[in-house]
């Protein structure tokens, strides 16, 4: 049988003039700006005027990624078409993709099968202009700090301690180190430099943790960019780059209102790398989502280790939000990788390598219910091959900890094959609960690193490397010893070894270092090989998409 690609199934659909979905969606024109017939930024000034009070807030995430992929974004919009079936008021609000996995290795990132949202083509591509905005408030920032150096220096700034890179929104690897301002006296101070991929920029998390115009500004002007010779931090304030850099944000800012396959409501706005930064789409769409919908479901990047960990103690500490309900999308086959199976074995039956893959998903759940004590349901994403016995053990190990399991089929049936889920989120968030945090913002950036591998990822603890210890001090001297934790961690593995899948136990994570992301307001904690410029692998996405005389677009996912 002849499946249509995800591509062909969004063209093959017809969508509705994005004046209709602000209709369904409740915002009046006066706050809708048209990007074409089909997308439309909303006026950030709806959410102090309208008088609604804000719906249930649902967070979707997931086991610990595998190549047999998991269905976390597909999930989050067959969950949102099923609550709109199932006669909810429901709207969702995801993150952009970022150009870079586009053309790289990952494809599109709009939903998938009969779970999208569209136009998919403009989502994945340039979409409303929302990176290349971030990504020229970012260099003009490294302009200015450039210039000034070669202006005279006046705030005595060490060209080897500046720690801001220039951003591009494309996977390069050419860009990583670089050494610029060569070619005479006149062309600039020569230093080494580098790039780092858009959605790595400090300015994306501050994008996307902004309550308004005037947090966004209070934030950038916070943003620490060098140092001086005597060791102070030099901040974009003090370059005198903050106007400018809101200026440029200003229509960025507003969240990017389009629609589902179904016509559900979605806003599309932001996305910070979640093994780099948190991984969340931004606070305004995710706000306005709920001043609008009764119920608003959004999602966060990669495992729950990783994306929702973020969510909870990052931007909901950030922005005052309490979630009511989680799901945790998994897929038999994903389990069985954890349970030591290769891609290629996983058509058959194998209840034993399950078995082995189940923990990683239990640590998950767990961790939900035990650390952030919320409600939350398990999403299995059936596909043709998992059996029932394979099915029924998920459904047995997940009933033991209290959790229900339900079966999602929204990648080939949309919104009909989330009823189900649909319904037992509408049940959970009925439920009170005592949402709390991992770890408190009293203690020190060494302690909340320590509980968060202890607490979130099962270790036995942290070792803190002899380069992060000094920075670590020398943070605590500066006063940001109070901020939250962003740990840059690969996705792969609840440790920082990619190769140990599963649930791993009697491990440590190593601390290579730490900066501070000071307008974000968070400690990033580097460990492993994180890297912020991702390269294209040997075959690109790019390679297989294409455009016709029509203006058509092929390829893309």
């Amino acid at each position: 049988m002849a499946y249509l690609s995800d591509i062909e199934i969004a063209q093959s659909t017809k969508m509705k003039p994005i004046t209709e979905i602000a209709r369904v969606a409740g915002v009046d024109e006066d706050y809708l700006e048209q990007y074409g017939k089909y997308k439309a930024k909303v006026d950030y000034a709806l959410l102090k005027d309208s008088p609604r009070k804000n719906g249930k807030l649902i967070l979707v995430t997931a086991i610990t990624p595998t190549p047999a992929g998991e269905g976390k974004t597909t999930t989050t919009i067959g969950l949102a078409d099923g609550l709109s079936r199932i006669g909810k008021n429901c709207v969702v609000a995801l993150r952009e993709p970022s150009l870079g996995p586009v053309f790289g290795v990952k494809g599109g990132a709009a939903g998938g099968g009969y779970a999208q949202v569209v136009p998919m083509e403009d989502i994945n591509l340039h979409f409303t202009g929302d990176f290349h905005a971030i990504g020229a408030a970012n260099n003009l920032l490294a302009a200015m700090l450039d210039n000034h150096i070669y202006q005279g220096n006046r705030l005595n700034i060490d060209p080897r301690r500046i720690t801001w890179k220039r951003c591009v929104d494309m996977n390069d690897r050419q860009l990583r180190f670089v050494t610029d301002g060569l070619g005479g006296r006149v062309n600039g101070v020569p230093r080494e430099d580098g790039y780092d991929i858009t959605v790595a920029s400090e300015i994306m998390a501050v994008f996307c943790l902004a309550n308004s115009i005037t947090d966004l500004k209070e934030r950038l002007s916070r943003i620490v960019v060098a140092y001086t010779y005597d060791e102070k931090p030099v901040t974009a304030k003090d370059l005198g780059a903050v106007g400018a850099m809101a200026a440029l944000l200003k229509d960025a800012l507003k969240p990017n209102l389009v629609q589902t396959l179904e016509g559900t409501p979605a806003f599309v706005h932001g996305g910070p790398f979640a093994n780099i930064a948190h991984g969340c789409n931004s606070v305004i769409a995710t706000k306005m989502a709920m001043k609008l919908g009764d119920y608003a479901v959004t999602e966060a990047g990669f495992g729950a280790d990783l994306g929702a960990e973020k969510f909870l103690d990052i931007k909901c500490r950030a922005a005052g939000l309490h979630p009511d309900a989680v799901v945790v999308v998994a897929t038999v086959r994903a389990l069985k990788m954890h349970g030591g199976l290769a891609k290629t074995e996983l058509g058959n039956e194998d209840l034993c390598a399950l078995e082995k893959g189940i923990p990683n998903l239990l640590r998950h759940v767990s961790n939900i219910k035990n650390v952030y004590h919320l409600p939350s349901v398990v999403a299995v994403n059936r596909f043709p091959t998992d059996t029932d016995a394979e099915i029924e053990l998920v459904i047995e190990k997940c009933k033991a900890l209290g959790v229900n399991v339900v079966l999602s089929t929204v990648w080939a049936e949309g919104g009909k094959g989330g009823e189900a889920l649909a319904r037992e989120v509408v049940r959970l968030c009925e439920e009170k609960n005592e949402f709390s945090f991992s770890y408190e913002l009293d203690g020190t950036i060494e302690e909340k690193i320590d509980t968060i591998v202890k607490r979130i990822y099962g270790g036995d603890g942290v070792v803190i490397a002899p380069a992060a210890k000094k920075e670590i001090d020398r943070l605590n001297a500066l006063g940001f010893d109070k901020l939250p934790v962003c740990m840059a961690k690969t996705q792969y593995s609840f440790s920082d070894d990619m190769t140990k899948l599963g649930a791993p136990e009697h491990f440590t994570v190593t601390v290579r270092n730490v900066k501070v992301s000071a307008g974000a307001g968070f400690i990033v904690a580097l460990t492993g090989d994180i890297m912020t410029m991702p390269g294209l692998p040997k075959v690109p996405a790019a390679e297989r998409i294409d455009v016709d005389e029509n203006g058509k677009i092929s390829g893309l996912f």
